[in-house]
């Protein structure tokens, strides 16, 4: 919050893993664009799909939380991808959670 930042961090829980992101921790003139909003949301909802997160993942705008992520690797692969999606670049959450298709 100090430094007006979004807040994203994993960790663990038991022998899973949650990833989560606040943008309450930044400037208050932050925002999520709808666009970017709808793509984190489209991702998180096909990695429920996929059964690759918990089913009441959290979907933004302001907050966004994926339950039961399988290993500590891919709860830094979602973490850094949400990071970027919520910094306006959507593509390394395009390569981290393809099209639903890909994803089984």
């Amino acid at each position: 919050m100090a430094h007006n930042a979004v807040f994203v961090a994993i960790e663990a829980e038991g022998q899973h893993w949650t990833v989560k992101a606040d943008t309450l921790t930044a400037s208050s003139g932050r925002r999520v664009t709808d666009a970017v909003n709808d793509a984190i949301r489209s991702a998180i909802l096909r990695l429920v799909d996929a059964r690759e997160v918990d089913f009441g993942a959290y979907t933004g705008p302001v907050y966004f939380m994926m339950h039961g992520v399988r290993d500590e690797e891919r709860a830094r692969e979602l973490a850094a991808a949400l990071h970027a999606a919520l910094h306006e670049d959507l593509e390394p959450l395009s390569r981290a959670v393809p099209p639903a298709s890909s994803l089984r």
